[in-house]
């Protein structure tokens, strides 16, 4: 079954709404953007959902890893987020279960995607993450609203588990699911309206991701 992460969520109100549509993970942002929370807010966003058992994964961006471990301890985060330009030596220093995101170069095909990852799987004593494919926009670690070539990711997503994200919305994630049949999608900026979360889109895009599996 393919997963469904809701990201950007700012306050309980849009958590509890999107748990309640059917989410399996709820992200919040601690790096510089529209979306961020402050460590209080993400802990009570945390606390509010973890009674429908579902997993609230913190998304950071070249931030130092001893804070990292800190914050996502303090917030009782569940996964770890790693944006930005984080070296696999950094990871290996992660507590928390990891997603790794990787940006996906315009010019790659499936052959480089897969050498990408599989350089990460080779490091001594490498823990294997989940991994995150988004588009690679300069200057921004997320959030744009901007797709790749999805088809590139047959191969890996054969081998290792994956998180589609990059520009979906309730009118293409299907087509995502059903050709790719990924770990799991990403959505932030595909269901808001106005840059507010949309409660509509919301369960739009679950219901999509649910009627194409």
């Amino acid at each position: 079954m393919t997963r469904v992460k809701i990201c950007g969520i700012t306050d309980v109100f849009y958590a509890q709404a999107a748990v309640e549509a059917g989410a399996d993970l709820i992200g919040v942002v601690f790096a510089p953007s529209p979306r961020q929370v402050t460590y209080e807010k993400a802990g009570e966003i945390a606390a509010a959902v973890k009674k429908y058992e579902v997993s609230v994964v913190g998304v950071f961006v070249n931030m130092p890893a001893a804070t990292v471990n800190t914050v996502a301890s303090s917030c009782k985060l569940d996964w770890v987020q790693l944006s930005g330009d984080e070296s696999w030596e950094y990871c290996q220093e992660i507590e928390k279960p990891l997603i790794k995101a990787i940006h996906v170069f315009s010019q790659w095909g499936g052959e480089e995607l897969l050498a990408h990852l599989e350089e990460g799987k080779r490091r001594p004593g490498s823990k294997p993450p989940i991994y995150l494919l988004d588009t690679l926009v300069e200057g921004r670690y997320g959030g744009t609203g901007q797709t790749f070539v999805w088809e590139i990711a047959k191969r890996a997503v054969a081998k290792y588990p994956i998180i589609i994200a990059g520009g979906l919305h309730p009118g293409n994630v299907g087509q995502v699911v059903a050709s790719l049949r990924p770990w799991g999608v990403d959505v932030s900026s595909g269901v808001e309206s106005r840059g507010v979360k949309d409660v509509d889109k919301i369960k739009a895009f679950i219901q999509a991701v649910r009627s194409a599996q």
